[in-house]
């Protein structure tokens, strides 16, 4: 119910000034990191009140736990745009998209300098255990067709070893240049291919059903993605980034 004499917030307004808040907020924790950038810090760079920005989350944590789910949707967003059509494709644009976040590739490693205690926050994109469903539905699609061995075995636990090693390579390892990101990436997926592939030709029919597997899959990513972070806009009324 509206009180007398304010006026109803118009939910567009309020969904743009929440993005405002969480585009200050991120380059702010980019530049200071987390555990030096305040609330007054964040409002004063996105032009409004301190008040403000308790409108749309109670607390400190609550803002910067949407501002990471936001940036995994932002990531997903921009791994569907790639449109990958195969298990290491897909693991690819993973991480060509996170080295391009630095807040989630700071997650990711545990970057306790730039993200504070938000590096115990479980946001991990793969490791959440209500994907686990989905990709095990992924998987047994891919098996079938063809595309992917049965062995390992634990395909989740495989193919996010060989991401996380390949982002999480330290600098100068053993004398070793560090790639660049493409090439990272490219990396990653090419060790994804070689490591779960059955190595055999597809048909036509069955390398179509591995694409729209792998679509279905990422669809269902961005969904629970998205669900997140419409949990933790509160006040802002958006249910999705931009």
């Amino acid at each position: 119910m509206v009180k007398p004499g304010r006026p109803p917030q118009d939910p567009a307004r309020q969904r743009e000034r929440a993005h405002r808040i969480l585009d200050a907020a991120t380059e702010l924790v980019l530049r200071w990191g987390y555990d030096k950038t305040t609330i007054d810090d964040v409002a004063k760079h996105a032009g409004v009140a301190k008040g403000t920005i308790y409108l749309h989350w109670k607390t400190r944590d609550e803002l910067f736990t949407a501002l990471l789910r936001r940036e995994r949707v932002l990531m997903l967003d921009g791994v569907r745009r790639g449109g990958p059509a195969t298990l290491s494709a897909l693991y690819g644009a993973f991480a060509r998209e996170l080295l391009r976040r630095p807040l989630l590739h700071a997650l990711l490693g545990d970057d306790s300098e730039m993200l504070g205690k938000l590096t115990r926050q479980k946001l991990r994109g793969t490791s959440a255990p209500e994907l686990l469903p989905a990709f095990d539905s992924y998987l047994a699609e891919l098996i079938k067709r063809g595309a992917v061995r049965e062995e390992p075995g634990d395909h989740a636990m495989v193919a996010g070893a060989i991401l996380y090693g390949f982002l999480c390579m330290p600098e100068g390892m053993q004398g070793i240049t560090r790639p660049s990101d493409d090439q990272v990436a490219d990396l990653a997926a090419d060790t994804i291919e070689r490591t779960m592939s059955t190595g055999r030709p597809l048909s036509g029919d069955d390398a179509d059903a591995v694409a729209r597997a792998t679509l279905g899959y990422l669809d269902a990513v961005t969904e629970i993605a998205q669900a997140k972070l419409a949990a933790s806009m509160n006040g802002s009324t958006a249910g999705s980034a931009r």
